[in-house]
């Protein structure tokens, strides 16, 4: 493993050290701008980018303008792991959302570093695992949480990723990443700020008492970073997986579930 500062991004980070200083040394640190596109639908995807701050979003697009957001890329992951599977375009749209830097490396060079390492490959795949999770964590909101849940859940996760209370988020966006409309975002948004959980100012949303905004999640937030730390983290500190548990109360106690 590298040193903990070579990045920020914990996925290079948790590489052994002949692949992670391939991809730092074959990629190029770069700014994304907010609602920069980093994958298109149906387009042919060039580049992996390895975020070291800020937040991009996986959106999944249906006829009529319809669109939701399934799931999150910060410094824990990767985007394009559909071109890491093998499949070189997909309908889903990956875009910044708050505005950061990444290590963009050619598609190709990144495929041939997953040729040559097995190692490489095996936690590329492990990473999938917890993205899958995520996604479906995602489902299972949308369809059965409160939309005062959801947003628990989600300004968690965003907290998660940036590691910074503050939220640069307006409600129009909410309520696209959400599936619902403005109204029923501000009303939650009042709901959470009744509760002292969070507070909101225009175009940013503050979260105040993490504790209780993940108890106000209602137990929809967690599944997915308890995976990440199985399969990534603790892994990468070479721990049994059964000391699992252990390190996610120690996370959840100080407030950092990725890292």
């Amino acid at each position: 493993m590298l040193d903990g500062n070579a990045t920020p991004n914990i996925l290079i980070a948790a590489m052994d050290r002949e692949s992670a200083e391939a991809v730092l040394n074959g990629s190029e640190l770069i700014d994304l701008k907010i609602h920069q596109q980093l994958q298109a639908p149906h387009k042919p995807i060039q580049y992996v980018y390895f975020p070291e701050t800020g937040l991009n979003s996986i959106i999944v697009h249906a006829p009529g303008g319809l669109e939701i957001e399934t799931g999150l890329v910060g410094k824990e992951g990767v985007v394009g792991t559909n071109a890491l599977a093998g499949i070189i375009q997909s309908p889903d749209e990956v875009v910044v959302q708050i505005a950061g830097s990444a290590r963009r490396l050619p598609l190709r060079h990144m495929q041939s570093l997953i040729d040559e390492s097995a190692a490489l490959e095996d936690l590329l795949i492990r990473y999938l695992q917890t993205l899958q999770v995520q996604i479906a964590g995602t489902a299972l909101a949308n369809g059965r949480a409160t939309i005062v849940q959801r947003l628990a859940r989600w300004l968690l996760m965003c907290q998660d990723r940036i590691e910074n209370p503050h939220l640069a988020l307006t409600h129009e966006y909410l309520s696209t990443m959400l599936g619902t409309r403005r109204a029923g975002v501000t009303t939650a948004i009042h709901v959470l700020e009744g509760d002292h959980l969070i507070r909101s100012t225009r175009g940013v949303c503050t979260i105040t008492n993490r504790p209780g905004l993940i108890e106000r999640a209602g137990g929809i937030y967690g599944a997915p970073e308890t995976e990440y730390r199985r399969l990534i983290v603790v892994s990468a500190e070479g721990e049994a997986p059964h000391g699992t548990e252990r390190n996610f109360r120690s996370s959840r106690d100080s407030g950092r579930y990725l890292s």
